[in-house]
């Protein structure tokens, strides 16, 4: 059993897989093909931005907005503390300070009365300049958009949606990467739209901002590449990579974001009332990225996943160190207090195998060996 089973799509996407690397290998087009051009048109149209810029992975979308936002040593950004490294090392990268904000306890999103009361916190103190809110689409759910953008407009601070599991989700339609001033996403292998490779992509609505993007992607460069405007990176999306993601791209709208709640839907049934199940507010839509339970304690937490292992059954703890905790950060100063909500969650969650090619006999023996440990401590 896989906890992500790339295996399983690759086999039921082989040929078209298959002979869309094989195109670009005969044209011979690697870098910059026209497969890049033609996939970020498919992006932004599905995503509903005007303007989609394809680049080297996930965590590079991010400093590049950064950068094009100029965000710099003094500037305040807030960041969910209940989420991967990433997110908050690409403030420390450009100089600024992350500011980490608990998460609210269902949706494991962060926590947006908690944000407001940070950002006031750090408006009182003086010390820094609140510019923008990284909100993170954590496990595959966006998050909660309408009252933080509310927010933001009220200190006008700008957002940047941070997309990297939740593409494929939406809120009342309107779908994940379209939120915020900008947006990006991760291509991950594992993600719910992945390439074979690093990759990752910006989203924006705003022309100049995208003139800038596409500067700053390739080393500063102006009208070509040996004028070069400003210093900027070299952070591209290969041709294979974006073939492989066309055809994947349509997979997952087809069928992969229907199947995959298919397989949450199940789960739910299986597990509601054993372990607390996953939580979907009223007008959100999940891509899962991960199916994640939560258990009472660290103890019973550890425990099952164990049990589980000697089962087969392959799970994995997404965090299991916070933010604010992270050595890199130790420079930050924090109260404890502030964050209760994380502290617990990284103590009793776990994920479970998910994605849109898990077969009813492997959710089912899921299932059951979760009731197995319980009856056997119980």
């Amino acid at each position: 059993m896989e906890f992500r089973d790339l295996k399983a799509q690759y086999a039921s996407l082989k040929n078209e897989i298959d002979s869309a690397i094989q195109k670009v290998l005969t044209d011979t087009d690697f870098i910059g093909g026209k497969e890049v051009e033609e996939l970020e048109r498919q992006l932004a149209k599905y995503v509903g931005r005007k303007h989609c810029l394809t680049c080297a992975n996930g965590t590079e979308a991010m400093t590049l907005v950064m950068m094009a936002w100029g965000i710099k040593e003094g500037d305040a950004i807030f960041v969910p503390d209940f989420t991967f490294f990433s997110t908050g090392e690409i403030v420390s990268f450009v100089r600024a300070t992350p500011i980490f904000v608990d998460v609210d306890p269902d949706t494991f999103n962060i926590d947006y009365k908690k944000l407001e009361i940070a950002i006031q916190k750090v408006l009182r103190e003086g010390k820094l300049t609140p510019k923008a809110i990284i909100p993170v689409d954590l496990f595959g759910l966006p998050a909660n958009y309408p009252a933080i953008e509310e927010i933001a407009k009220r200190y006008q601070i700008r957002i940047l949606e941070d997309g990297a599991q939740g593409f494929g989700s939406n809120i009342n339609g309107k779908r994940a990467c379209s939120f915020g001033d900008a947006s990006t996403t991760s291509f991950f292998p594992a993600k719910p739209l992945g390439c074979y490779g690093d990759g990752g992509a910006i989203f924006t609505d705003n022309d100049d901002e995208a003139a800038l993007l596409r500067s700053l992607k390739f080393h500063g460069k102006g009208s070509n590449k040996y004028e070069n405007l400003r210093v900027g990176v070299n952070s591209r999306l290969d041709t294979i990579q974006a073939a492989v993601l066309s055809v994947k791209l349509k997979a997952l709208v087809d069928h992969e974001l229907s199947d995959v709640n298919v397989v949450y839907k199940s789960y739910n049934k299986l597990l509601k009332g054993i372990v607390d199940i996953p939580i979907i507010p009223k007008g959100f839509y999940s891509s899962f990225a991960q199916y994640t339970i939560k258990l009472k304690n660290k103890s019973q937490r550890d425990r099952l996943q164990a049990f589980l292992k000697e089962k087969g059954i392959p799970c994995m703890i997404y965090y299991y160190k916070p933010m604010h905790k992270q050595e890199a950060f130790s420079n930050l100063p924090y109260n404890e207090s502030d964050f209760m909500v994380t502290n617990q969650l990284v103590d009793t969650v776990l994920s479970l195998p998910m994605h849109p090619y898990l077969k009813d006999d492997e959710i089912k023996k899921i299932g059951d060996r979760i009731k197995e440990y319980f009856s056997e401590i119980n």
